[in-house]
Parts: structure tokens; C-alpha cells; sequence
């Protein structure tokens, strides 16, 4: 007969009912290979680079450079191979501290005022108006001449009127070509120039974007899909950050911003109003 516990009870005790802690990595990595994909073809579908994705389905979020980035990047990757990305950003959130609370503008923006932009003269309609008064003396001269001279003219060269009617053909008559006005490099060319109005279009793959007016205001997050185009307007300025730059086309205040962005680069940008310049 022994004393004490047997060697069985001082095993630890396991609860089979235990569940592995819920993984995004492993989520998405599951459903890429249950959809048939490699990482090269999620990385070319989503412009994403293959060192994150690999990154993101070990759970390692560094690389994405952020929070922003990190949840833009799991919403991308989720959609690319058929799963819903709301359980796994809730996740993120939970794991990290929660969704920031939008950011309150800095001082120095709150006491910025935007300058009011100094306009020169209206050397165009001082040149309409030039042009306009020289064809009118030009006419005027014409028509002076011809009545004072023309007949005497006539009779020195023995000429009759007739003679002179019929030298000069009358011109036909053309009809006008209708022509098509080229298309604007904007679909925003007439912004107001009271605000600042900033279009983002999709047009060489897709991408996710941010978008935040003046007073830090989230105006929009998600994935914009090539083909479609977003528009955004402030009274102050716009603050942008692109997942992929290189798959978008940006038009502010009327006019194209022909920065030479690189596929699959992440860009944060600012606009103002007047003459478009990224901050």
C-alpha cells in the first residue's frame, strides 16, 4: 500500500476543449491555398509585395509600416482570396489597441490661412480688346476708302461698276464641321476655387486609400477597384494616403498630377487649395 498521489495525478491536467487562439495569418493563409493560389498570385492580383504577404500570413504586421497600412493590407489580401475581411480587422483591432481615434489637426494648421492668390492684370481681354479696335479701324478705313476713290478709279482706267462686282467672286458659303471639344485631362476641371476638391481614380489596378479632410474627419477607407474613381472636397485641404500610387490617377483642383508614382509604393499626400501641390 503506497502513501500520496500516484505518478498520474501530478500529471498536468489538459482540457481538450482548449481552442488555438484565432490567427489572421493563418485565416488567410488557409483560404489562399483552399482557393488554389501561390503568394506570387495573390501579390500580383493585390500589388501587395510578396515579403509582406508572407509577413502578414506569419502575423508579423512590421512590415506594413503602421496600422493604417496593416488594416488596409489585411482587407486587400482577405478579398483576393474570397474571405470576409470584418473578422479578421476586428481581430487586428482587438490585438492592437483598437482602431485610432481620428487625430485632431496639428497647431499649425489650425493657424494657417490660406493666402488669398494675387492676380495680375487681364492681359486677355486687353488683347481681345486691342484686336477688336484695330479691325474695326482696318474696316472702317476700308469703307471710307472705297466710297471716295472707287468711282474716280473707275473712270481713270475706263472701268464700268459692273466690271468691278464681278471680280470678285462671291465666296461659298462652308458648312461648319461640327467638332467634338477634346476631352478634359479632369473630370473636376471647374472646381471651385473656395475649396479644395481632389479626385482619385483607379485607373491602372486597384487599390486601398484613406482619405481625411481638414479637421482629421475620416471621408473614406477602403479598396477602390480599377475603373472606379473617388471624389473629395474640404474647405481647407485633403490628406490622401495611397496604398498602391502607381495604379491611380490624381486630379486636384481641375487639374493632373503628373508625379511619377511607382506600382505598389505607399504615398501620403496633402492638398490645398489653389495650384496643386502635394505637402
Amino acid at each position: 500500500m503506497s502513501i500520496g498521489n500516484s505518478p498520474e495525478d501530478e500529471r498536468p491536467f489538459e482540457d481538450p476543449s482548449e481552442e488555438v487562439p484565432f490567427s489572421i495569418g493563418r485565416a488567410l493563409r488557409e483560404a489562399r491555398i483552399t482557393a488554389g493560389l501561390t503568394v506570387d498570385d495573390v501579390s500580383t492580383a493585390t500589388r501587395v509585395r510578396i515579403a509582406i504577404v508572407h509577413a502578414i500570413e506569419a502575423d508579423d504586421f512590421a512590415p506594413c509600416g503602421g496600422d493604417v497600412y496593416a488594416r488596409g493590407h489585411i482587407r486587400t489580401l482577405a478579398k483576393a482570396v474570397h474571405l470576409d475581411p470584418a473578422p479578421l480587422i476586428e481581430r487586428y483591432d482587438a490585438t492592437h489597441g483598437g482602431r485610432p481615434a481620428p487625430t485632431a489637426p496639428a497647431p499649425l494648421f489650425e493657424a494657417e490661412r490660406i493666402r488669398p492668390e494675387r492676380r495680375g492684370p487681364n492681359w486677355t481681354a486687353a488683347m481681345v480688346a486691342a484686336i477688336v479696335a484695330v479691325i474695326g479701324f482696318v474696316g472702317f478705313t476700308a469703307v471710307k476708302g472705297g466710297d471716295d476713290g472707287g468711282s474716280k478709279e473707275q473712270v481713270a482706267e475706263g472701268g464700268t461698276p459692273a466690271a468691278s462686282a464681278t471680280a470678285s467672286p462671291t465666296p461659298k458659303t462652308e458648312k461648319p464641321v461640327d467638332q467634338k471639344p477634346e476631352p478634359s485631362d479632369s473630370a473636376i476641371a471647374a472646381a471651385p476655387q473656395d475649396k479644395v476638391t481632389v479626385q482619385v481614380s483607379a485607373t491602372d489596378g486597384r487599390s486601398w486609400i484613406s482619405a481625411k479632410d481638414h479637421n482629421g474627419r475620416l471621408l473614406f477607407d477602403g479598396l477602390l477597384k480599377q475603373g472606379d474613381s473617388k471624389t473629395f472636397q474640404d474647405s481647407e485641404k485633403i490628406n490622401l494616403v495611397l496604398g498602391d500610387a502607381g495604379a491611380i490617377d490624381l486630379f486636384v483642383n481641375g487639374k493632373k498630377i503628373e508625379d511619377d508614382f511607382r506600382p505598389g509604393a505607399v504615398e501620403r499626400l496633402t492638398y490645398t487649395k489653389g495650384d496643386p501641390q502635394a505637402g
